[in-house]
């Protein structure tokens, strides 16, 4: 049986809310072992000139401990 933490994490990408999961999943990685999921908790994106400049994400990453 094994053992799971969640972390909460925010990212954010120009081109897509899976980018900004992508995005998450890199920077979390770096410091993070047997990584199991992301649940993308909250979603947002920044408008400029009525445009997305920006997807934000608010999630929670699991991963199992050694």
């Amino acid at each position: 049986m094994a053992t799971l933490k969640v972390i909460e994490v925010l990212a954010q990408s120009e081109k897509s809310w899976e980018d900004a999961a992508q995005v998450a999943l890199d920077e979390a990685s770096r410091s993070l072992h047997n990584i199991k999921s992301i649940y993308m908790k909250e979603m947002e994106v920044k408008v400029e000139n009525n445009k997305i400049t920006e997807y934000r994400i608010n999630a929670k990453i699991s991963f199992a401990l050694d």
